[in-house]
């Protein structure tokens, strides 16, 4: 192999039992591996596949009406028409009875949208932090997360000290303006400033007290993050001490959803960054997921380029992770 090779990244497309794989081989990232029985879920939409999940799906249910859904829907959602066409590919709709649903956003159309990728230093239970994945799920953004267990552990949060000389966050990095900023008050406004619509008369500022009237926020997100047993507080034991090093993960899906909550704790327990690709209510990114999948929508879906796979089904996605993330016990 030349040294051209050495320095470039190789996509190898292949296929072993029926699962194609994408190997990018770049000697600069970690090297993982599928295990060997690895067989990649077939998708089912809204269906509970192992009735273990019940109780997760409980407690996230209980902490998305505790937050009062904060996060399902993008600023500006409305409802475009009840009689859409169930076959037309082009527009997403969710079909109930003889209701097929079209939505969309009245606000961010014109919205403004960053060219590189936002980056959040965070990690899930914080209730700072989560109101700020909140707003950017309302805004509709793929930002990048790099998980701080309780603040102050992991590579992550040394990286935030040796550039800001603090291990508090949320700390927000917009590569686009060179900005980077503290405190989820902030980071709030400044979003909504810099990517919310152009027209700030056109929503209600109103529509945005879950997340703005601080006191409330702060209190319901500390009551979410406790039924779900405080995650993302403290790096999973066997987690491989290099995940920080890893490719950031892709996952689809939006902050309060109770399928795509177990998956989002466990990129943070194990410490891997990961990019959100937000699919609230009236996102835009519903029909880009269709189209890429040739599939009706669902959410969790991760796309990991540390090993090419691309897969749908919580549960089999957090298998998953800890068969490839973890340190293996001899």
């Amino acid at each position: 192999m030349g040294l051209l090779d050495d320095i470039s990244t190789i996509l190898r497309p292949s296929k072993d039992s029926g699962i194609s794989r994408n190997i990018f081989v770049r000697n600069q990232y970690p090297k993982v591996e599928l295990p060997e029985d690895f067989i990649l879920p077939d998708p089912k939409p809204l269906t509970i596949t192992n009735t273990s999940d019940v109780p997760s799906l409980l407690q996230s249910s209980a902490a998305l009406a505790i937050r009062l859904a904060t996060s399902a829907f993008v600023l500006g959602w409305k409802i475009d028409t009840i009689f859409a066409d169930p076959k037309d590919e082009s527009k997403y709709s969710l079909q109930i009875g003889p209701f097929c649903i079209s939505d969309s956003s009245s606000v961010l159309m014109d919205a403004p949208r960053p060219d590189k990728t936002l980056v959040l230093y965070e990690y899930d239970s914080s209730p700072y932090c989560k109101r700020v994945r909140e707003m950017i799920n309302l805004l509709d953004l793929t930002v990048e997360y790099r998980p701080c267990p309780g603040a102050r552990n992991g590579k992550f949060s040394k990286q935030l000290y040796e550039k800001t000389g603090r291990q508090t966050v949320p700390y927000l990095e917009d590569p686009n303006t060179g900005v980077g900023m503290f405190e989820s008050d902030d980071i709030i406004e400044y979003l909504l400033d810099a990517y919310g619509p152009q027209d700030k008369g056109s929503f209600d500022r109103k529509a945005l007290w879950p997340i703005t009237f601080k006191e409330f926020s702060i209190w319901t997100s500390s009551f979410a993050a406790l039924f779900r047993g405080m995650p993302g507080s403290k790096r999973q034991t066997n987690a491989r001490p290099d995940n920080e090093d890893m490719m950031p993960l892709e996952l689809w899906g939006y902050e309060c959803s109770p399928f795509v909550k177990p998956v989002r704790e466990k990129l943070g327990e194990l410490v891997l960054p990961h990019r959100i690709v937000s699919c609230s209510r009236g996102s835009s990114n519903r029909i880009k997921l269709m189209a890429r999948t040739g599939k009706k929508f669902q959410v969790p879906f991760l796309v990991d380029p540390n090993t090419g796979i691309e897969m749908f089904e919580s549960s089999e996605i957090i298998k998953y992770l800890d068969a490839v993330y973890t340190i293996k016990e001899k």
